[in-house]
């Protein structure tokens, strides 16, 4: 684990294992942005809620939920709407995703217009804006 960042402008991400685990072992404000990304099941919105609740009691940042996968306006609402008091950004379910999963490559190398693309693009422009 990183002690220190090298740099005021670094900026590193870091995708953890599923769950909850790796929050309760950070330090208390060693992150300034958590992202939880959850898919629209009951199962997954669980996960997301304990996870947000942990990084809020140990103050990681700003919380942006990611709802992932979505693939009908309840998907959307059903994770909105569990996630009511945090900014929910919406990453469409998409073939190009699992196309290029099949093909070894990323999915902007395989579609940069691909929808699910284009949502992740506005998530960088957001956390890096």
């Amino acid at each position: 684990m990183l002690s220190s960042v090298p740099h005021a402008d670094t900026i590193i991400v870091a995708d953890l294992e599923a769950g909850i685990g790796t929050l309760t072992r950070l330090p208390e404000q060693a992150v300034e942005h958590t992202l939880v990304i959850v898919e629209p099941t009951p199962r997954s919105i669980d996960v997301g809620m304990r996870a947000v609740q942990v990084a809020t009691e140990r103050a990681q940042g700003h919380i942006t939920v990611v709802a992932n996968k979505v693939s009908r306006p309840d998907d959307e609402a059903r994770v909105r709407s569990a996630f009511a008091e945090f900014d929910v950004l919406t990453v469409p379910a998409d073939p190009a995703v699992v196309n290029a999963d099949r093909q070894g490559i990323s999915p902007i190398d395989l579609d940069a217009d691909a929808t699910s693309v284009q949502a992740i693009g506005e998530l960088a422009r957001r956390l890096t804006g």
